[in-house]
């Protein structure tokens, strides 16, 4: 489903240049639940935007669903992601002007999906993710752990081929990120690609493999059986 070969991104101003990827080689199967580690500044956010397609590389290449995308236009890009990647993010990146059903309704209307359609799919993903007698709130009303559990059914209302997670758990105390990882671990077991970066060795072992990277490259590979709390 994705691999890189000799992946790198340099930042570069008139007086810095910053290697943030330098020669990343790495391949995730579908079916995979890969945990990515790694200390702050190591390149983690960068490898996610770049598989995300939020973000090209400056060289090597990237191959998605069989597609090279590294020189991908932004047009492209978003085609692509809206047809296949579904995000979770640390901060939840939920709309506070809008209800719980309109946030997960979202990526539905990026991809035109028609009124009735839609209504049937996010109605679907609100039960599956019990948080359908949530529907009429706002963001606000809701506590952490219902935050991500909304934030989970927008990235699960368009069956996404992939799900990528970055730092799930990082807002969330220990019983509601526990929540969440068997959440992940579910959608796994169902069928769904996760690449998952977190800071915490114990949600790391989650996946069926854990990436380590540092200064900007691959530094060790981890397989492990998973476990459940």
């Amino acid at each position: 489903m994705i691999r890189t070969n000799n992946l790198t991104k340099i930042y570069r101003t008139e007086e810095v240049e910053t290697t943030a990827l330098g020669s990343v080689n790495i391949e995730i199967n579908e079916g995979e639940f890969v945990s990515i580690m790694g200390p702050s500044g190591c390149g983690k956010s960068t490898l996610m935007n770049i598989l995300g397609l939020l973000d090209n590389p400056s060289g090597g290449e990237y191959h998605f669903i069989g597609t090279e995308v590294s020189k991908f236009t932004e047009r492209q890009r978003a085609h692509m992601r809206k047809e296949n990647i579904g995000f979770v993010f640390q901060s939840f990146n939920l709309i506070d002007e809008l209800t719980i059903y309109e946030n997960v309704e979202l990526p539905l209307l990026y991809l035109k999906t028609p009124s009735s359609e839609r209504k049937q799919m996010v109605e679907k993903v609100l039960e599956h993710m019990q948080i359908m007698h949530r529907r009429n709130h706002f963001p606000q009303q809701l506590s952490g752990g219902q935050q991500q559990r909304v934030a989970v059914a927008r990235a699960l209302v368009a069956n996404p081929k992939i799900i990528l997670a970055d730092e799930p758990t990082g807002n969330l105390d220990s019983s509601h990120g526990d929540e969440v990882m068997k959440m992940l671990t579910d959608l796994n077991e169902a069928g769904t690609t996760i690449v998952m970066v977190t800071h915490s060795p114990t949600y790391a072992e989650y996946g069926n493999r854990v990436i380590h990277l540092f200064d900007g490259q691959v530094v060790t590979e981890n397989y492990k059986e998973k476990f459940h709390v």
